[in-house]
């Protein structure tokens, strides 16, 4: 089944140093994680110094990848492997302190994951839920502005680290920072009913009855059967 994760692989390429007589030839090496998309699709991510990928992810046909990407099996069981499951213990402890309302305690576990990983995606979002319950509104826009750059943020697999924050940013009144990171969501996953209905509500709030609507009849459009949707507009029947 797809993805499939492949582990770690070099790539060397030539390159020219210096200038004239002295230009000599040096062949650097870089490392990269590589998943397989489909049966000709594979992806590479480039390893960061903590050796886990992060940055952007590249797809190349097999050809393409067999031909310049060697694989590297001794450096993800040594490196990579071992760097990603703390990486991931990191931020399963921030996740955890932040459910016990420990938010100091769940910032530093966040905090060390993004040191080593700047571009985590569910280290991020577990830092914005912190900073916004704490009320430290520059630094929840200063997340959201990362997390609007990052993709990862929005796949379904970090959904629900996602509407964590999401519901932190709503809660604390931070309704146009809603509505930037949602409608960014709804960019990569348009047909998701809980999507728009997050937000109507984040419209609703800030007294836009119009595009809340808009947003409600497109998420029971979508699923006819979505209770909450159903309640909501209900709601905006009587009250509106």
């Amino acid at each position: 089944m797809y993805p499939q994760i492949l582990g770690v692989y070099s790539r060397k390429q030539d390159r020219d140093i210096g200038f004239g007589t002295t230009t000599r030839n040096h062949a650097q090496q870089t490392y990269w994680f590589a998943r397989r998309l489909s049966d000709d699709a594979f992806e590479v991510q480039p390893l960061n110094t903590s050796h886990v990928p992060s940055g952007m992810r590249t797809t190349l046909g097999k050809g393409e990848f067999i031909k310049a990407f060697h694989p590297e099996p001794g450096y993800y069981e040594t490196r990579t492997l071992p760097a990603l499951k703390s990486l991931q213990k990191k931020v399963e402890m921030g996740e955890r302190f932040f459910q016990d309302g420990l938010l100091g305690q769940a910032e530093k576990e966040f905090l060390k994951a993004v040191m080593m990983d700047e571009d985590n995606a569910q280290a991020n979002l577990g830092l914005g839920a912190v900073y916004s319950e704490q009320g430290r509104f520059a630094k929840v826009r200063k997340i959201v502005g990362i997390l609007l750059n990052n993709d990862d943020a929005f796949r379904r697999e970090q959904r629900r680290q996602f509407n964590t924050f999401g519901i932190s940013l709503r809660r604390q009144g931070l309704h146009e920072d809603a509505i930037r990171f949602y409608s960014r969501a709804l960019e990569v996953d348009p047909d998701d009913e809980h999507l728009h209905f997050n937000l109507a509500r984040a419209h609703f709030e800030l007294g836009d009855e119009l595009a809340c609507l808009q947003h409600i009849e497109i998420a029971l459009g979508l699923n006819p059967d979505f209770k909450e949707g159903r309640k909501f507009l209900e709601y905006l029947g009587k009250h509106c």
